[in-house]
């Protein structure tokens, strides 16, 4: 069945579904809409008719038991990426390169690791085994077959909420095993993030509302901590959503600085799209207005490849500046994915 699940509310009963600018001007319209957007800004939107208000959370039985027990045959950890080592560690020296030219200050390279799925393999069950093994503040379930999406996410990072007129976003750049191996890198970085989100929310926010409420916090996930900061400003009043996309998208602490030239660098680099990988994922109450849309990361998607075999994808990545280890980066990639892949895999326990 279709349906939506969401860090405190759950959705069924598909009755619109929107692509592109459409989905955009939708969700200034009416009703509550499930919103996967790719990075490279394809926008989906899947209106549902019934929304319950509940906690999206595995319950202590779920705790208790293993993955086979929650229905997800484990898979064999015959992942392939989309860059190996070698051209991972290749494509971090060359956005050095593009630094020390002057053209770019940060950049965040990413690879896509996919792995072949079985038919019957139901994400519903992946989705059950993440919430018990790696609870995210903005885990989600998004399944519409008239979509095309089929997604489960466990992303700690917000892209953007909204509550009226005020409108955040949580950028995470730093991550780390413990807070005490964070890198001075780490905190150059996340500041970088900061004033360019800083700089998205002002082309849609009134003039002198748009601050820094948290900068470079440590907030600690399942097997890493993170830096996050915090910044908010006041929507104008003729601000639409295509409007805020228009603005702020991609999110910046998946692209780089300056943004423009961050993307041209991952066009160059990058030898497969990034997909919901890096995009964005979650709701817009058109009604309340009010949404929350999570950042992309560390999250699975299902699709089909041109040949017709059924495909499950996991993207990861890291930030790149002047301060850089190359294998140190390729390093930040395996830690990023190691728990989920670990999860999905049965080699990692809830």
């Amino acid at each position: 069945m279709d349906h939506a699940r969401f860090a405190d509310r759950e959705a069924c009963g598909v009755v619109d579904v929107r692509h592109g600018p459409e989905a955009l001007e939708a969700l200034s319209g009416d009703g509550f809409w499930a919103v996967v957007a790719t990075f490279e800004g394809d926008v989906t939107a899947v209106r549902f008719e019934h929304v319950t208000k509940q906690p999206y959370a595995a319950t202590p039985d779920d705790a208790r038991r293993p993955a086979r027990a929650v229905g997800w045959r484990p898979l064999d950890r015959r992942w392939r990426s989309s860059l190996d080592r070698t051209a991972y560690v290749e494509a971090v020296k060359q956005v050095q390169r593009r630094i020390a030219a002057g053209t770019v200050y940060q950049v965040n390279v990413c690879r896509v690791l996919t792995h072949e799925l079985e038919e019957d393999a139901d994400l519903d069950a992946l989705d059950a085994l993440l919430r018990q093994g790696n609870p995210a503040p903005h885990g989600a379930r998004i399944r519409c077959t008239a979509a095309g999406i089929d997604v489960v996410s466990a992303s700690p990072e917000l892209y953007l909420s909204r509550d009226g007129r005020r409108l955040v976003t949580r950028p995470i750049k730093g991550t780390a095993t413990t807070a005490a191996t964070m890198l001075p890198k780490d905190h150059a970085e996340n500041v970088m993030i900061v004033d360019l989100m800083r700089n998205d929310l002002s082309g849609v926010c009134e003039p002198g509302t748009v601050s820094v409420d948290a900068l470079c916090e440590i907030e600690e996930h399942p097997g890493l901590v993170h830096l996050v900061s915090t910044v908010s400003g006041r929507l104008r009043d003729d601000a639409r959503w295509a409007d805020v996309f228009a603005a702020a998208y991609p999110p910046g602490s998946v692209s780089g600085a300056p943004k423009s030239s961050a993307l041209t660098a991952i066009r160059d680099l990058e030898t497969a799209p990034r997909g919901p990988y890096c995009g964005a994922v979650g709701w817009v109450d058109a009604d309340a207005d009010e949404a929350v849309l999570a950042v992309g990361i560390r999250t699975f998607w299902a699709e089909r490849d041109d040949t017709g075999r059924r495909l499950l994808r996991f993207g990861t990545g890291a930030g790149i500046t002047w301060h850089s280890d190359p294998e140190g980066e390729w390093a930040e990639t395996e830690l990023k994915a190691a728990r989920l892949i670990g999860l999905a895999a049965g080699s990692v326990t809830p």
